[in-house]
């Protein structure tokens, strides 16, 4: 598991944005979930890990979701950078 490989992604987006805004707390949980999805490969009983994988999951299922109805144009360069699936949900 490697931690660094994921830190130039927060790094850019310090400098342009504050910490509260939407697209950085999006970009904050895509790095914990392919942080935990790399150790759940390796850890696959590690259940407690699984649970806090669907709770971040969802979380930013809902910053997305979010973002999508507030600004649609924000939200397709988001998806985009951070090579997401869009939501299929409504």
């Amino acid at each position: 598991m490697i931690k660094n490989s994921f830190i130039p992604v927060i790094s850019q987006k310090k400098e342009e944005e504050n910490p509260g805004s939407v697209e950085f707390q999006v970009i904050n949980f895509t790095n914990k979930i392919r942080r935990l999805t790399s150790h759940l490969e390796l850890h696959r009983k590690d259940y407690l890990s699984q649970r806090g994988l669907r709770i971040i999951l969802g979380k930013r299922q809902r910053l997305l979701a979010y973002l999508a109805k507030k600004n649609r144009i924000r939200y397709k360069k988001l998806i985009n950078q951070l090579d997401i699936r869009e939501s299929k949900i409504r």
